[in-house]
């Protein structure tokens, strides 16, 4: 079982505090990683109550939403130092490994 760390940063130069997951896999497609990601952050949300019941999101719906952004590179995904750009592509997920999405941020006027 592997524990991967999942870090945001934006291009203007913020970064989260990041947080654990765990993945039972030592290997994942990107998709299934990003789709992992987006499940356990709604189901986080809905446990904290953060939204009424009534607007809760839907958890296939938003993964769907990730990836497409992901598609129209909206952000980045860095898997240890190495940039992954294909959802198919399977990743190595070693103990302590460090999964960055890295959005991107328009510059002024474009």
């Amino acid at each position: 079982m592997a524990m991967v760390t999942f870090v945001d940063e934006t291009t203007a130069g913020g970064r989260g505090d990041g947080w654990e997951f765990e993945v039972a896999e030592e290997r994942l497609a990107l998709r299934e990683l990003i789709r992992r990601r987006v499940f356990q952050e709604v189901a986080e949300r809905r446990a904290a109550a953060l939204v009424p019941q009534r607007d809760q999101p839907d958890a296939h719906e938003q993964a769907e939403l990730a990836l497409t952004a992901f598609g129209r590179n909206g952000f980045l995904v860095l898997v240890g130092d190495r940039q992954v750009t294909d959802l198919d592509e399977v990743v190595d997920l070693p103990l302590g490994t460090e999964v960055t999405f890295l959005k991107l941020v328009a510059l002024v006027g474009g």
